[in-house]
């Protein structure tokens, strides 16, 4: 079982993760190239919110 710690600290390093590739897409000059660095940037930090990281406006929790 994982500590919320290491959740946490998984969810930052899919933040980051995110980021770097948004300014990856942002500096790409071939069209298809900034767009599959923008959609995957997009899955990553809806990953990162799914892991409960902090400073997700999600908790974590499933409501069901």
């Amino acid at each position: 079982m994982t500590s919320a710690g290491e959740t946490g600290s998984r969810a930052q390093q899919m933040r980051e993760k995110a980021q770097e590739m948004t300014n990856a897409a942002a500096r790409a000059t071939d069209p298809e190239e900034r767009k599959r660095l923008t959609d995957k940037a997009k899955r990553l930090m809806e990953e990162s919110k799914q892991a409960g990281g902090k400073g997700t406006d999600d908790t974590g929790m499933n409501p069901l």
